[in-house]
């Protein structure tokens, strides 16, 4: 089996391939491939890397699995993009950026998978990732240039930006699939909107990572149990390319709120999951400052608690990518709707994070 990955990685990576691919203007699916069959030849070195270096998420009460499993798989799934890219692209400003944010990011969380750094030292290399994205030029402009420091208002509303969805997608990490998975979907509606957008070099970019994320799944979402994780490295790799992959795209021409809008609500389920956990452990007295929350760790996230209302660990993932897609159809819907369809959608939008929230009180009812 392994000889028939390396042959599809060596023939989708072919020169003649890739030229049939372009031709007939599908250079996007040929990115999803490439990105897939590197994933799927480098996740199996990476995983035999980490037994013999003994690289092991352990069983606890805190955690899902019941057995030791390999970690660094985000490794693997930063090399498959990052080599796409490479090989693919030529680096504007911006993606130079973020791309160099991502290696630091993923410098970080392969450290943390080794020898376990503290919360803060993980903040500040995230924090760190996302200066280098922003001396780049990747920043936000939802303040207008107009407004008395604009630009400092702007830098720090971009760095809170990475911060969240890079915290975010990590905070999803906690079950077989659900962040790589998360991943695929999500970045598959960043690319459909810069398709509906006109932006070819941001849905390429999405197609790349949709790729990258989709070769490891068949080594962490199937029957008997995931042989390899993703680890900090890749869960927090995924979820800076997505804010790096907002942040660089324009959303909107005209309208500042269907902009910021349209990549919240692609990612409205990690951003709800890590707003919503926040709210409820301050409201509850579980944590008192900054620090306590950074280091705070328990079963209170979205899928915990659908398993607490009797769901499986299977059924629990699938409905999140449900939910992913549901919202993601609404960003897309946002694209050119007029001011009345717009607040519809975000009605709509609000109603079915109500509906999780509702669902997610039953579910901590049930654990207390």
């Amino acid at each position: 089996m392994s000889v028939l990955r390396v042959a599809f990685a060596v023939a989708i990576l072919s020169t003649p391939l890739r030229r049939w691919f372009v031709g007939h203007g599908l250079l996007w699916l040929y990115l999803v491939a490439s990105s897939f069959a590197l994933a799927l030849v480098l996740v199996p070195l990476v995983r035999a890397y980490a037994r013999w270096r003994g690289v092991l998420d352990q069983p606890s009460a805190r955690k899902v699995h019941d057995v030791p499993t390999p970690l660094l798989g985000g490794a693997a799934v930063y090399a498959a993009f990052a080599i796409t890219v490479l090989l693919n692209f030529n680096f504007s400003r911006e993606l130079k950026g973020v791309a160099l944010g991502a290696a630091l990011v993923v410098a970080v969380g392969i450290l943390d998978d080794l020898i376990d750094l503290p919360a803060w030292t993980k903040l500040l290399g995230q924090l760190g990732a996302a200066a280098i994205a922003m001396a780049y030029g990747a920043t936000l402009t939802v303040i207008p240039h107009g407004v008395p420091g604009s630009g400092l208002l702007n830098v720090v509303v971009t760095a809170l930006w990475m911060l969240t969805v890079t915290n975010a997608v990590q905070f999803l990490d906690g079950m077989d699939g659900l962040a790589a998975g998360t991943g695929v979907i999500t970045a598959i509606f960043f690319s459909v909107v810069a398709l509906q957008t006109g932006q070819p070099y941001l849905m390429f970019l999405s197609a790349s990572l949709v790729g990258a994320c989709a070769g490891f799944l068949p080594y962490n979402l199937r029957p008997g149990g995931a042989t390899i994780f993703l680890g900090d490295s890749g869960a927090a790799f995924i979820g800076f390319t997505l804010a790096g992959l907002a942040v660089m795209g324009v959303w909107a021409e005209n309208d500042p709120v269907v902009a910021l809008l349209t990549p919240t609500l692609i990612l409205a389920v990690p951003l709800f999951d890590i707003a919503f956990v926040g709210i409820v452990r301050v409201v509850t007295g579980r944590v008192h400052s900054l620090h306590e929350w950074l280091a705070y760790t328990g079963k209170d996230h979205l899928h915990h608690r659908f398993e607490q209302l009797g769901f499986t660990k299977t059924q629990t993932v699938f409905l999140i990518y449900f939910l992913c897609g549901t919202l993601g159809i609404s960003a897309m819907l946002l694209n050119g709707a007029q001011a009345r369809e717009a607040v519809l959608i975000l009605v709509q939008a609000a109603c079915v994070l109500a509906i999780v929230a509702v669902l997610e009180g039953v579910g901590r009812g049930r654990a207390g």
